[in-house]
């Protein structure tokens, strides 16, 4: 959800790549109709394991866990957003999350 939604704010300026250190085998299916009510399609979204060549490629790991699951980070700048995880949560719920991520990558695109 975080890489789908900062690639829209950042408008092109800048990349992002959604990896996690236990991904599932598909994408959620109500992170994926939370994305499709504001205009964004996930359908295509492959979960993928978080690895060297991505901490290489990047300047900056978002992490959205809590510390107890945050994966290490080393040589990258890591910020860390504690959010739930919405993989059990009522679409309702989702939505809440979808928008508190929403607005912490417009801050972020903004800063970066």
């Amino acid at each position: 959800m975080a890489q789908r939604l900062f690639e829209r704010a950042a408008q092109g300026k800048h990349a992002a790549r959604s990896a996690g250190s236990a991904p599932g085998d598909a994408p959620h299916p109500q992170v994926v109709e939370a994305l499709r009510e504001v205009g964004i399609d996930a359908s295509d979204h492959v979960p993928h394991r978080l690895n060297d060549a991505d901490l290489k490629w990047a300047d900056v790991a978002v992490s959205v866990c809590s510390d107890e699951v945050c994966p290490v980070t080393p040589g990258v700048e890591r910020i860390r957003w504690d959010i739930p995880d919405p993989v059990a949560m009522p679409i309702e719920q989702v939505r809440e999350v979808r928008d508190e991520i929403g607005r912490r990558v417009q801050d972020l695109a903004g800063e970066l």
